[in-house]
This record gives structure tokens, C-alpha cells and sequence, in this order.
């Protein structure tokens, strides 16, 4: 799929609101609220490479919009299930939830859910497919492993329900003017674009033709030669398991059109105006490498970038007292026998750590800075606890917007 010609450095289509992230684009701050008050802003995106905090940032921009006005929709895809912590919700599903106590007095509301990958795909059958073939592709045990555990099903199906969810937005848009996405904990943040073309290759692949030839040719195509090679596969996986292959392939090739095209329709509506990107990474190497390759796959993409999160940022130590001062320090009173020397010493080595891995995050913000000029960036501040309620994603919100 070839991506649409952007109109501007970060492939932002211009409207309302653009001036502001234009000013980002130029090395400025990341400006949050500019991006979540424009009522152009119909989708954003958090994604980045997993353990960097996308859930907390998509929450925090979630309840940050609802509270100045939005009507939000946040589609989270967290096994460990802390938004709904956060947001104070028993549980969280496939079906958008109201989230109490949210101030609404701006006109806003916010609604939260989970993907649940099976069940996405499951409904997706039922509303594809006649109530004979969905039961077949329902029961296949195929299927029952493709839909809960294969590679890619995940990020797939987070499309899927995204697809889904703008649909009823665009036909409602009283419910949600603005959905915001967190993307699957995936080891690359590149898994969330790729997933499509992936599960598109698998049912489309030679292996899958090869497989559904004798279900859907003439009889002809039972030829001496796939006898050959189905008599190998029989040996290789067990001939239960390749009927139950070729049972699904045959059942499901019907649907396997509907679903390219959403894929391509809901990839096509990410590259268009009135969505963002929002890259989250935190300050360490691994991470911050991915957000730099993420950032030039979104460009290539003719994708819309709004800017960086910088999460779990360690504040820059008082100027005066450097990491080398503070060591030196802590030597010199270690060689007195003052009782009270040691715990100034170790007051010193926390000082001397803490300037030490400030100084480390910096220059790694300031290379991504210098190989990305047009990519407006926000820090957020490490916190001492784990955010927990919708105070502390307020709190984050606070940060997210410099204050």
C-alpha cells in the first residue's frame, strides 16, 4: 500500500489549529492541547516500542480532551489492565464504557474500552459471513488459534476495532469526536502498520492457495501432484490438523476480501487529515532508537506526526555542584571521622547518579532532536509512585502540557 503525498513536513493536512503544532514542527515544544482542542483532531494514535508508557500517556490525553470538552472514545490494548485501574472501572471490554467521575462541566464525556482480540475477530465473522459458514469458521480449531495467539492477530484486530469504532463516530458524532488509540505492547512499534500486510501475506500466501485449490477448483485439480504434496503435510502435521487448514481456508475464503479492504480502508484513513500520531518512547537507547525509526516509517508513510513523548524523564540536577564535584566530595568525607560524613557522602552519590543519568537522557533527547528537527517534543517527569486514579492521570495530562 503506497501512502498519499504529504502536504506538509509532517504530513499533517493543513486546518484549524495547525499553526500552533506548525511551531512545534520547527523545534518548539510539543504543543498537547493545541492537538486535543482542535476539532479537527478525530483520531490520534499513541504508539512507540513496548514498557515506555503508552497506556498512561493515551489515558492521561484521553481524560485531558473529555474534561475540555471532547467526546472521547480511548481504545486501550493492555494485558495488564491498568487503565482500567486508572479510570476506575471494575473492568474493561470490548464494549466502550462510561467513566464516572469525569468532570463534564465544559460538555465533554469519555468512554473507555479493551480489545479483545478473539472477540473482534468473532464478531467480524458473524457480521461477514452467513450464521452456516460463521459457525464453521467459529468451531474450525484453526481458527480458534489463529484468532487467540497468532503473530499479528492482535495488532490487526486493533485496526479492525478502530475501523469500527470511526465508523459509529462518523455516524454519531454527538457519542465521540475524538477516538484515541493504544497500541498493542509489541516488541516493535512498527508491528501496529505492519500487522495488516502480515496477515494478508498468511491468506494470501502460496501455502494457503496451495491448500484451498481442492475446495474451491474442479475436480481436476486433485491432480497425482498435490496428492504428492498433501500426502508430505499429512506426515509433516498430522492429517487432523491439515483438514482442519484446509476446512478453514476453505470457510473463510470468502471473508479474507472483506477483510483486506477494511485493512487498506482503516490504513488509508490513518494517512488522512483529522488524525495524529503521537510517538511515545522513554529516554533510554533502545527506546528512543525505535521512536527515531518509527518517526521515518511514519514520514515514508505519508502518515500525520504530532510529536514525541518523552516519558519517565529524571529532572536536570541545581547547576554548581557537577557529578564529578559531588564525587570527589563524597571521597574526601569518607576520609574524615566525622559519624555524620557518611550520610552526607551518600547524599552525594545519589546527587552525583541522579546528574549522571539526567546528563545521559539529555544528550539522547538532543541526537533524536538533531536527527529530527521538524518533530516537536514534550518531556514528562518521572513520578515517585505508579499512576494509579484519574487524579494521577490528570497529573500526567498536567505534565504532557508543560505545567
Amino acid at each position: 500500500m503506497t501512502g498519499r503525498p504529504s502536504t506538509s513536513p509532517s504530513g499533517r493536512r493543513p486546518r484549524s489549529g495547525a499553526r500552533n503544532r506548525g511551531a512545534a514542527a520547527r523545534g518548539a515544544t510539543f504543543d498537547v492541547d493545541a492537538l486535543l482542542a482542535d476539532p479537527g483532531t478525530q483520531i490520534i494514535v499513541c504508539c512507540g516500542s513496548g514498557g515506555v508508557g503508552k497506556t498512561t500517556t493515551s489515558a492521561a490525553l484521553a481524560l485531558r480532551a473529555a474534561e475540555q470538552g471532547r467526546n472521547v472514545c480511548v481504545l486501550t490494548i493492555d494485558p495488564a489492565r491498568r487503565l482500567a485501574q486508572a479510570m476506575g472501572l471494575s473492568e474493561l471490554d470490548n464494549t466502550p464504557r462510561p467513566v464516572e467521575d469525569v468532570d463534564t462541566s465544559a460538555g465533554g464525556s469519555l468512554d473507555a474500552m479493551m480489545l479483545d482480540m478473539k472477540r473482534t475477530f468473532d464478531e467480524v465473522v458473524e457480521a461477514h459471513a452467513s450464521p452456516e459458514k460463521a459457525r464453521q469458521v467459529l468451531a474450525n480449531p484453526f481458527y480458534i488459534a489463529l484468532s487467540s495467539s497468532f503473530a499479528g492477530t492482535q495488532e490487526y484486530m486493533a485496526m479492525e476495532k478502530l475501523g469500527q469504532l470511526h465508523a459509529e463516530s462518523v455516524a454519531d458524532r454527538r457519542r465521540w469526536d475524538l477516538i484515541v488509540v493504544d497500541t498493542p505492547p509489541s516488541r516493535s512499534a512498527l508491528d501496529f502498520l505492519d500487522a495488516p500486510e502480515r496477515l494478508s501475506s498468511l491468506l494470501d500466501g502460496r501455502f494457503i492457495k496451495l491448500l484451498l485449490a481442492p475446495a474451491k477448483g474442479p475436480a481436476r485439480l486433485l491432480s497425482a501432484g498435490f496428492g504428492v504434496v498433501t500426502s508430505a503435510l499429512n506426515k509433516v502435521l498430522g492429517a487432523q490438523v491439515l483438514t482442519d487448514v484446509q476446512t478453514f481456508v476453505a470457510a473463510f475464503d470468502t471473508l479474507f476480501g472483506g477483510f483486506r479492504q477494511r485493512a487498506e480502508a482503516t490504513y488509508a484513513l490513518l494517512q488522512a487529515g483529522g488524525n495524529a500520531f503521537v510517538v511515545v518512547a522513554a529516554p533510554e537507547p533502545d527506546a528512543m532508537r525505535e521512536a527515531a525509526y518509527f518517526t521515518e516509517r511514519l514520514a515514508g508513510e505519508s502518515m500525520p506526526l504530532a510529536g514525541l513523548v518523552v516519558n519517565r524523564v529524571h529532572e536536570s540536577t541545581p547547576e554548581g555542584l557537577t557529578a564529578a564535584d559531588a564525587e570527589s566530595g563524597a571521597r574526601r568525607l569518607r576520609r574524615t571521622d566525622d559519624p555524620a560524613a557518611e550520610a552526607t557522602a551518600e547524599l552525594l552519590d545519589v546527587h552525583a547518579e541522579r546528574a549522571r543519568v539526567s546528563a545521559r537522557e539529555s544528550a539522547l533527547r538532543r541526537t533524536f532532536a538533531a536527527a529530527h528537527p521538524g518533530v516537536g517534543s514534550v518531556a514528562v517527569a518521572a513520578l515517585s509512585s505508579d499512576v494509579h486514579d484519574l487524579d494521577g492521570l490528570r497529573r500526567i495530562g498536567d505534565l504532557l502540557t508543560g505545567r
